[in-house]
């Protein structure tokens, strides 16, 4: 067991890979008594065509059937999982991302009991025809449902408007069409692929004693027999630099508009602390000009133009990245015209200094005082780790961020050719 001492923020990380190649990362917070546990896996709705080292072909699977399989999961010969953790005293969940599929408890008592019932559910899959097609049509719903809720679909419209190519176009559940192609050898294939330990990452924070907990996962695992660890190819189509369309427009049973404006990172393939660079930069700047305490969101307030829910975003992988402003809004021409306005006049004066240093300072702020939330490590620690990122560099990261970056990034990635804008009107309305 390895030991990383982060004494700048008084945390002791102990990491070890076992021989079947899963990475455990232990975190215990002396004082704690809660305990939050997540086993991750490297893949995401985006990984639909892929292929084993030695195969000559790519395979291309159903869109959606990561989430599909995440849901799968929890079905057992005995029942449903979530009764095991349950009767464990457990709060027990599951969720998948872009490119991360993630099984979750928090408890504060028998850890031992419930750190069981992650590992040995999520590698000892179960599925029956007549179970898939059931899930197929509670799926199904879920995703009419999702048709209906504009901040599901303001998302997604915003996303196709984009990417013209590349996976994350599409919705992490697929489409109620794309999983009706979804079959049991296929769930296999899938599980077989990406449920190989080498591609997983146990973590456990909280209170807890850390060569116990690891004792318990090395004999859990040496119990259990693992094909040699696949070596995967991962395969998303060439994207072009510019959007592939500048607008999309839906009209949706609501009381008021809504409108994202987005624009789409023309440079990928970033890792490790570029990547990590890169989302922190582009975050402090859209807090300087879209944050809370900026002029331009105190002001549209008060004019009306915006309510509380508005926001920004910035998400980055390897693969792909994108930037995103906006929520309900009286006018989203008057939006969009405003957001395009404070960027073309920052643009040209740059950010004010000031400004740039409250809101580094700021976001390292958060960052800090977020180590003390088991729960915010449970849930960012493998997210970062599968990009090659260490969550504990961040506050190094955001230390290093100069004004001449900012007002770079400013420059290069908010331009017209790389924007698109999403709209959703009432019926009957237009934007």
């Amino acid at each position: 067991m390895r030991e990383h001492d982060y004494s700048r923020f008084r945390q002791k990380l102990y990491t070890e890979q076992l021989d079947n190649g899963l990475t455990v990362c232990l975190l215990p917070k002396p004082g704690f008594e809660q305990v939050f546990a997540t086993f991750s896996t490297h893949y995401g709705s985006i990984d639909s065509v892929f292929r084993l080292s030695g195969e000559p072909d790519y395979v291309s699977v159903p869109e959606g059937i990561a989430h599909f399989l995440e849901h799968k999961m929890f079905e057992s010969p005995q029942g449903d999982v979530f009764n095991d953790f349950a009767r464990g005293g457990a709060t027990a969940n599951a969720y998948t991302s872009y490119d991360q599929t993630t099984y979750l408890f928090s408890s504060t008592e028998n850890v031992d009991e419930n750190l069981r019932v992650l590992l040995d559910f999520v590698q000892e899959p179960y599925f029956t025809d007549a179970s898939i097609e059931k899930e197929k049509g509670i799926i199904g719903q879920e995703l009419r449902m999702y048709e209906d809720d504009p901040d599901r679909r303001s998302l997604s419209e915003l996303l196709q408007a984009m990417y013209s190519e590349h996976p994350v176009r599409i919705d992490i559940g697929g489409t109620v069409e794309s999983i009706q192609g979804i079959t049991r050898d296929l769930l296999m294939r899938c599980y077989q692929t990406f449920y190989h330990p080498a591609n997983m990452l146990l973590l456990v924070v909280g209170g807890f004693d850390p060569e116990h907990v690891l004792d318990l996962v090395r004999e859990n695992q040496s119990g259990k027999s693992f094909a040699p660890a696949p070596t995967i190819d991962r395969y998303y189509p060439d994207e072009p630099a510019k959007v592939a369309r500048a607008k999309a427009e839906v009209g949706l049973s609501v009381s008021q508009p809504r409108c994202l404006v987005g624009w789409k990172d023309a440079k990928t393939g970033l890792s490790g602390r570029e990547l990590l660079h890169q989302e922190l930069l582009t975050a402090v700047v859209l807090d300087v000009l879209f944050g809370r305490s900026s002029p331009t969101y105190q002001e549209w307030v008060d004019e009306g133009l915006i309510d509380q829910q508005f926001g920004w975003e910035y998400e980055v992988t390897p693969t792909y990245g994108f930037s995103l402003v906006g929520g309900n809004t009286t006018s989203p021409d008057t939006l969009l015209a405003r957001i395009n306005a404070a960027l073309d006049k920052a643009t040209e004066v740059g950010l004010a200094e000031a400004d740039f240093e409250r809101c580094r300072k700021k976001t390292l702020g958060r960052f800090v005082a977020s180590l003390d939330s088991p729960y915010y490590i449970a849930h960012s620690y493998s997210s970062y780790a599968f990009k090659d990122v260490d969550l504990f560099d961040t506050a190094d990261v955001l230390e290093s961020l100069t004004l001449a970056q900012a007002n770079e990034r400013l420059r290069s990635h908010f331009v017209t050719s790389q924007q698109t804008v999403s709209v959703i009107t009432p019926i009957g309305a237009r934007a």
